[in-house]
């Protein structure tokens, strides 16, 4: 694994960052949620991250990596692939296609926009090695948007004629995220610079902008959803 081959090169090794996620820690049992909040992955994908985040973990205690965790939150932007909800929402508005919501549409998540991911991960890696090493970073904005209003902005903002139609939920659903930044603020003075509304214009224009990018893809539009029943909804 990467994390013996980690153990086996420790010595000429400066830094080694796991790319966890805030799925780890299921729904919120509190919030805002910090790195002390409890794990409670809830499907099969946040499971295995989860174990590889206490794989590393274990690593740090007992073979002393020079290891760094990180738990981003849901990040949104360019190039995202429309399996994912807000790309998905975006290419389906400009096609004028219903935008798909699993249960209420009232699930939160704290959404990150990729740049400001990527400095995060970036100063983290460029911090005094003894300010990061051996430590858990959240990586977000502390502000929290359900899916029915990411839903509501993107016909706004697309002037998109697709109505919002709701289906059954997903099998084990997050229902609310929210990070506690507190910790990669106070140790390497970031803090997220783009609002979700600004974000989401970006990531809009982006889309507008290259059809030729997304248009290949247009098949995952008609995948099926998985509803908790577990039968496939097709569009």
């Amino acid at each position: 694994s990467v994390a013996s081959a980690v153990v086996r090169c420790k010595d000429n090794l400066e830094v080694f960052v796991h790319i966890s996620t805030s799925e780890v820690y299921g729904t919120a049992v509190e919030v805002p949620m910090s790195e002390m909040h409890p794990l409670n992955p809830t499907t099969p994908y946040a499971s295995a991250k989860c174990a590889a985040d206490r794989l590393v973990y274990s690593y740090i205690i007992t073979y002393e990596i020079p290891g760094i965790i990180l738990r981003p939150f849901n990040n949104y932007g360019p190039r995202q692939h429309l399996e994912k909800v807000i790309p998905r929402f975006i290419v389906r508005a400009l096609k004028n296609k219903p935008l798909i919501i699993h249960g209420t549409g009232e699930n939160t998540r704290d959404w990150t926009f990729v740049t400001d991911c990527c400095e995060a991960i970036d100063g983290v890696i460029n911090a005094p090695k003894e300010k990061v090493i051996g430590q858990i970073f959240n990586i977000g904005t502390g502000k929290e948007v359900s899916i029915k209003e990411i839903a509501q902005f993107v016909k706004k903002f697309t002037d998109s004629s697709s109505p919002i139609q709701h289906i059954s939920d997903r099998p084990g659903q997050v229902k609310r995220h929210i990070s506690n930044n507190q910790k990669i603020q106070n140790v390497i003075n970031w803090q997220p610079c783009i609002s979700f509304e600004e974000g989401l214009k970006k990531t809009i224009e982006w889309y507008k902008k290259h059809p030729e990018w997304w248009e290949d893809m247009d098949w995952m539009l008609n995948l099926p959803y998985k509803t908790w029943n577990g039968h496939d909804f097709w569009l």
